[in-house]
C-alpha cells in the first residue's frame, strides 16, 4: 500500500510539473506575441480608381500573395498547420489600418503579432502601394470555395504550435515583428541613376523575402537562396532570363526560383527587370569594393 502511496505521489508530481511547464510555455509565448507595439494608424486613402486597382493587382501578383493565399486570394493551407486568410473577405470587414499593420509589421487585426506573415518583406513598401493593394483587395471577388489543402491531424497540429512555442518561450525563435528591424533603410532613393532606386524599391521589397535582410544570404532562419552578389557574373539578358523563365546562366533547374519566376517575376515589365538588374550590379560593385583591401 505504502508503494502505491508513493507511485501515485511520484506520478501527480510529474503530472503537475508537465502541466506547469506547459503552462509556463504557453504563457511565455503568448508574452511575446502580445509584446510588440501597434504601429501608428495607416491614414493613406483608398483609391477607387481603376488604375490603382490594376497596380494592387500586379504588387499581389509580383510580391507573392497568391502562394499562401491561394489561387483565388481565399486563403490556403499551409504546412498542415495552419489556414491563411480569405483576403478579399478580410479586406472587407476590416479597417486599412488594421491590413496594412498585419502587411507592413506583422501584427494582426486583434493586436496579436503575426508568425507567418512574411512582413520583413514589406516593411519597406510605400503608402501608395499599400493602398492600391487593399483597394485591389477590395474589389477582388470574394471566392467562397474551400481553401486547398489538408490540414494534419489534430495530435500533430496541437504538437507542431507546442514546438514552436516552446522555440519561443526559450527565445530562440519569435514573431514577425521581432525580425523587422533586421532589415536595413532603403538607401539608394536619392541615387541619381532613377534605375538604381528604382530597383532598390523592387529588390526590397521582393527579393528579400528568400535571399535575406539585405540580399546578401543574411537571413535568421535556415535557406538555401544564395547571396545577391553573385549577379555580378550575370549580363542583362541571362539576368532577364533568370527572372522570365527561372533558368540561370548554369541552365540548371531551381527548385524555388524557378516557380517564383515564373508564377510572379513574368509579371514585372522590361523596365523593372532592367531597373532591377541595375541596382544588383550595383549592390555587388559597391560589396566587392568595400570587402576588398585597401
Amino acid at each position: 500500500m505504502l508503494i502505491l502511496r508513493w507511485l501515485a505521489f511520484t506520478l501527480g508530481a510529474l503530472v503537475l510539473c508537465a502541466l506547469g511547464f506547459v503552462g509556463w510555455v504557453y504563457a511565455a509565448s503568448e508574452a511575446h506575441f502580445r509584446s510588440f507595439s501597434a504601429p501608428s494608424a495607416f491614414t493613406h486613402p483608398i483609391p477607387e480608381n481603376e488604375a490603382s486597382i490594376a497596380h494592387g493587382a500586379r504588387l499581389a501578383l509580383t510580391r507573392g500573395c497568391y502562394g499562401c493565399h491561394g489561387a483565388a486570394l481565399q486563403g490556403e493551407v499551409m504546412w498542415g498547420n495552419v489556414q491563411t486568410p480569405n483576403l478579399p473577405a478580410l479586406a472587407r470587414t476590416e479597417p486599412p489600418a488594421a491590413f496594412e499593420s498585419a502587411i507592413r509589421h506583422g501584427i494582426g487585426h486583434d493586436g496579436r503579432a503575426l508568425y507567418s506573415m512574411p512582413s520583413y518583406n514589406f516593411v519597406r513598401m510605400s503608402d501608395q502601394d499599400v493602398a492600391a493593394l487593399i483597394a485591389f483587395l477590395r474589389a477582388t471577388p470574394v471566392s467562397n470555395e474551400a481553401p486547398p489543402g489538408d490540414l494534419a491531424p489534430w495530435f500533430e497540429r496541437t504538437r507542431g504550435d507546442f514546438m514552436i512555442r516552446l522555440e519561443i518561450a526559450k527565445g530562440a525563435d519569435g514573431a514577425m515583428p521581432r525580425f523587422l528591424n533586421l532589415g536595413p533603410p532603403l538607401s539608394q532613393q536619392d541615387n541619381p541613376d532613377q534605375r538604381i532606386a528604382r530597383g532598390e524599391y523592387l529588390a526590397m521589397t521582393s527579393c528579400n523575402e528568400c535571399h535575406g535582410m539585405s540580399l546578401r544570404a543574411d537571413y535568421p532562419w535556415p535557406s538555401n537562396a544564395p547571396d545577391l552578389i553573385v549577379m555580378s557574373a550575370y549580363n542583362q539578358d541571362a539576368f532577364t532570363r533568370l527572372m522570365r523563365e527561372g533558368v540561370p546562366s548554369s541552365g540548371a533547374e531551381l527548385p524555388m526560383m524557378g516557380p517564383v519566376a515564373r508564377g510572379r517575376f513574368v509579371h514585372w515589365t522590361d523596365e523593372e527587370i532592367a531597373d532591377l538588374y541595375a541596382y544588383l550590379t550595383d549592390m555587388s560593385r559597391r560589396a566587392v569594393e568595400a570587402e576588398s583591401p585597401d
